[in-house]
């Protein structure tokens, strides 16, 4: 990528520590405080409010919102749409984090109504996620993709789903692909060891909102994700284990600086 774009990205990471945007989480209860110390680490402020009774409050004082089907309920899907129509009506971004979708009713009836009432910033999800909520079909054990697509496959997908769905499309994985209807992006940051750490996905996304609530789009999507994934590089670096590597995760989250720009591997592809 350009030295434009590294130029880009050290400006955003900045202004994001300068203003330490609200992230409201109505999330996956597994890896809630993950979620919470990953917005906290990088130096935006994490919010949890599940409860139909307040989503609205803490929405309206949000900059983004994040949907994450990790642990559905009838509820919690009610409290999603309350908080997405909040946030549609005042311009905050929303992105959905489609964890585990075509495994059960409830998460395929779930997540279609997130689709077809909400406008969403963004969705990030893995390859078996976006595949089943772009094509109808995708491979899951429990909520771990399996199967794999080539990088061309990933990225017409991608495109694909962008475009069907009317946002930003961010496939992590082996590579992560990040889609507009208009641009691509190609990011090479990360680690195989972020795999055996259950959450890795869910922290990405609250990272990829924190970004966004400062700048909606595929461009400060994709410096996102290269952030974090230079981070859980730098954190496997010095991890032993899957244990240790969350805890270097939060600490590398927290060192990171506008200078590591440089470090960030993106690629355009239009």
């Amino acid at each position: 990528m350009t030295l434009d774009f590294r130029s880009w990205a050290a400006s955003a990471l900045e202004d994001l520590r300068a203003k330490g945007p609200l992230i409201h989480h109505i999330a996956n209860l597994v890896t809630l405080n993950d979620s919470a110390n990953a917005v906290l680490s990088l130096g935006a402020l994490p919010i949890m409010a599940h409860a139909l009774e307040e989503v609205p409050h803490i929405t309206k004082k949000a900059g983004a919102l994040v949907l994450n089907t990790g642990t559905p309920t009838p509820e919690s899907f009610q409290a999603m749409l309350a908080a997405g129509r909040c946030a549609n009506d005042l311009g905050i971004p929303v992105i959905l984090d489609p964890v585990g979708v075509g495994s059960s009713p409830l998460r395929r009836e779930g997540v279609s109504s997130l689709l077809e009432n909400l406008t969403l910033a963004a969705i990030r999800g893995n390859l078996a996620e976006i595949q089943f909520i772009v094509q109808g079909k995708g491979d899951l054990a429990g909520v771990e993709a399996k199967g794999d697509l080539d990088l061309t496959g990933r990225i017409a997908l991608a495109r694909e789903g962008a475009r069907s769905l009317r946002t930003v499309l961010a496939i992590t994985g082996s590579w992560d692909v990040v889609a507009s209807s208009k641009q691509t992006f190609i990011v090479q940051n990360g680690h195989p060891l972020l795999r055996r750490v259950t959450g890795t996905g869910c922290m990405a996304t609250s990272v990829l909102a924190a970004f966004l609530a400062l700048e909606q789009g595929p461009l400060p999507a994709a410096a996102a994700l290269a952030f974090y994934g230079l981070a859980g590089e730098r954190a496997a670096q010095r991890a032993k284990g899957p244990g240790s590597l969350k805890t270097a995760l939060f600490d590398e989250l927290y060192n990171l600086a506008p200078k590591d720009a440089k470090e960030c591997r993106v690629e355009r592809r239009d």
